[in-house]
C-alpha cells in the first residue's frame, strides 16, 4: 500500500474500539491526517515540544504521558531535541529523566507571556499536544464528566495558538487541545468541547495510541523499528510509581482509560505489521 493508504489504515485501526465515539471526529477529518502530521516531524533535528498532562484527582492521568514519553524517545533516537511540557506534579515526576518545560501559568494572560518567552528561547521545529486539556468556549477547562477543572490546569493552549511552527494535537474525547478544528462535529457528543485549533488534529481511542501512529511513520521512513522499543506496561509502571491514576477509574493502576497494557501493546504490534516490521499473521 502507498503512504496515503497506510495512513488511512492507521486511522481506522486507532478508532476501531470507538469507546468515546471518535469515529464521529474521524469522519470530520480529511483522511491522511496521520501521514500529514508525521511529515511535520520527519527529519527533525531541532527542538520539538510535546505538551501533555491531564489533571485527575490532584495528580495526572496515565493517558498522555505514556505517549509523550514514547514519542520523546523516538524523536531523540532520530536526532531531535524533544522537551515534555507539563505542569506539576507531572513535571516534577519526569524532570530527573527527561528534558522538561515546566508550565507555571494559571491564567490565560500569564500563559501567553510564558508561551512567548519559551517559544522565543526554544525555537521549536514542531509542537505536539497529547491528551492536553483544551480551553472551552467560556475560557475554562472541563473533564470528560463536564466538571470544571480549571483550578487544576496549567495553560498550554497559547503554545499552540502562538506557534510559528507546525502544531499537532492528539485527543480521544473532544475536550483536548486541537478539537476546535472539528467544533461542529463535536456538537453531536456529550462533551464540553475545546475550541483550541491546531494545524493537524489526530484522534484515537486512547490518546497514547495516537503517538504510536506517528512513530509508525517515523520508523518506516528511517527504516528503524522504533515501535519495538515501546513497552506500555513498563511506562505505566514508571508513571504509577510516581503517582499517576487512570483517567477513567481515577485509581493508581497499570491501565490507561480503563484498559490493560496489553491493549496498547496489541496496537503497537498491529502498527508494526502495517509497516512491515512484523509478518502478517496467517
Amino acid at each position: 500500500m502507498n503512504e496515503q493508504q497506510l495512513s488511512e489504515s492507521i486511522e481506522q485501526l486507532l478508532v476501531s474500539r470507538n469507546v468515546r465515539h471518535m469515529t464521529v471526529a474521524q469522519a470530520a477529518l480529511q483522511p491522511g491526517y496521520y501521514l500529514r502530521a508525521a511529515r511535520h516531524l520527519r527529519n527533525s533535528t531541532g527542538t520539538v515540544i510535546i505538551g501533555t498532562g491531564f489533571p485527575v484527582s490532584s495528580t495526572f492521568e496515565t493517558d498522555g504521558p505514556v505517549g509523550a514519553i514514547a514519542l520523546y524517545q523516538a524523536l531523540e533516537a532520530l536526532g531531535a531535541r524533544p522537551y515534555i511540557a507539563c505542569g506539576a506534579p507531572l513535571s516534577r515526576a519526569l524532570a530527573p529523566d527527561y528534558r522538561v518545560l515546566n508550565l507555571t501559568a494559571r491564567n490565560l494572560e500569564a500563559a501567553r507571556i510564558e508561551a512567548t518567552t519559551q517559544l522565543l528561547a526554544l525555537q521549536p521545529h514542531a509542537i505536539v499536544a497529547i491528551e492536553r486539556p483544551g480551553i472551552a468556549a467560556d475560557g475554562r477547562y472541563y473533564n470528560m464528566h463536564g466538571e470544571d477543572i480549571t483550578a487544576h490546569c496549567f495553560y498550554f493552549d497559547p503554545f499552540i495558538s502562538q506557534a510559528n511552527c507546525p502544531t499537532i494535537a492528539i485527543g480521544d474525547g473532544g475536550n483536548e487541545i486541537g478539537m476546535g478544528n472539528i467544533a461542529t462535529a463535536l456538537t453531536r457528543l456529550d462533551i464540553t468541547a475545546s475550541v483550541t485549533c491546531c494545524n493537524e488534529l489526530l484522534v484515537a481511542d486512547v490518546s497514547n495510541w495516537g503517538a504510536y501512529g506517528l512513530i509508525a511513520f517515523l520508523g518506516l521512513w528511517s527504516q528503524q523499528d522504533l515501535l519495538a522499543n515501546i513497552s506500555p506496561e513498563d511506562l505505566l509502571h514508571y508513571l504509577s510509581a510516581r503517582g499517576s491514576v487512570d483517567g477513567v477509574t481515577r485509581q493508581n493502576t497499570l491501565t490507561e482509560d480503563g484498559l490493560l497494557p496489553f491493549e496498547g501493546a496489541n496496537i503497537i504490534e498491529q502498527l508494526r505489521v502495517l509497516t512491515h516490521f512484523l509478518p502478517r499473521a496467517l
